[in-house]
């Protein structure tokens, strides 16, 4: 069984491409939306959470798990693996074991980053544009990947200030929508951005609405078919599938999904059933 998790709704765009690659896998999703947004928050605030959830996604039959929130991954995923990811630690072996009543002994993390790096590639004026939380923006390994491609495009950022709670509401298109993209975005276009990434999981869901304010000449870019693919890399490595098993999780058969949220689950459902 796969785990994902996220401040709320947005790591279901992960969700959505991960399925779409193993359909017959088992799914647990957790939303944290009774503590959402994470983007402000204190980093000790996001770690104890992130733990809080891993150990209730591998009591619950996790497998391998995906921080599918950009603002988790930077502020946690570390501590995560050194506490849950080495099997030759004793420490390590003993925790998982008894989280998983005896089934695992250590979990992996696939977690999230600004995709800064294809951005490279796809700019045609050399000026990319970052969407993203405060905490992924101030997170050290985004900025040492930011500062790297600074040597052949030029960076410029911006929070989306407003995008989360859009989406938390399930408010993804419309006047007001527009607005609050358009405060956002236009930053980023003044400065001559011709490709955007989008560096939070919530924001794949505002992407028609992006690029309606960015127009056609805009680039945007989503990292989630790429984590998707990284997951099943992973998964395979690790031993949780094989090539076999594979090509069977990627046949007609659905596997089961289980969802569940620390706050009212409306937003869930109504997303879900979008999805």
């Amino acid at each position: 069984m796969t785990g994902i998790f996220d401040s709320g709704v947005g790591g279901l765009s992960v969700y959505r491409e991960i399925r779409k690659l193993l359909p017959g896998e088992d799914y647990i999703y957790f939303s944290d939306n009774a503590h959402c947004p994470y983007g402000e928050k204190p980093v000790e605030y996001v770690v104890d959470r992130a733990f809080r959830i891993t150990e209730m996604l591998v009591s619950r039959g996790a497998d391998i798990i995906v921080v599918a929130c950009n603002t988790a991954t930077a502020a946690a995923i570390s501590s995560l693996r050194q506490a849950f990811s080495d099997p030759e630690d004793p420490a390590v072996r003993q925790r998982v074991l008894a989280l998983s009543d005896g089934r695992r002994d250590h979990v992996k993390f696939i977690g999230m980053e600004p995709a800064v790096k294809p951005a490279v590639s796809l700019t045609r004026s050399g000026v990319v544009g970052v969407l993203a939380t405060a905490g992924t923006l101030k997170a050290e390994k985004y900025r040492h990947t930011r500062d790297l491609a600074h040597d052949r495009i030029t960076v410029v950022e911006h929070v989306g200030q407003g995008f989360v709670e859009l989406v938390e509401r399930g408010e993804l298109s419309g006047p007001d929508a527009e607005k609050v993209v358009r405060a956002s975005v236009q930053p980023l276009l003044d400065k001559g951005a011709d490709t955007i990434v989008l560096g939070c999981t919530h924001y794949p869901f505002l992407a028609d609405t992006i690029r309606k304010v960015a127009g056609p000449d805009v680039t945007i870019i989503d990292p989630a078919p790429a984590v998707a693919r990284h997951v099943v890399e992973v998964m395979e490595e690790d031993g949780v599938l094989s090539a076999g098993q594979v090509a069977e999780l990627s046949s007609d058969h659905k596997g089961h999904s289980v969802f569940l949220s620390s706050g009212p689950d409306d937003v869930l459902k109504r997303m879900l059933s979008m999805l």
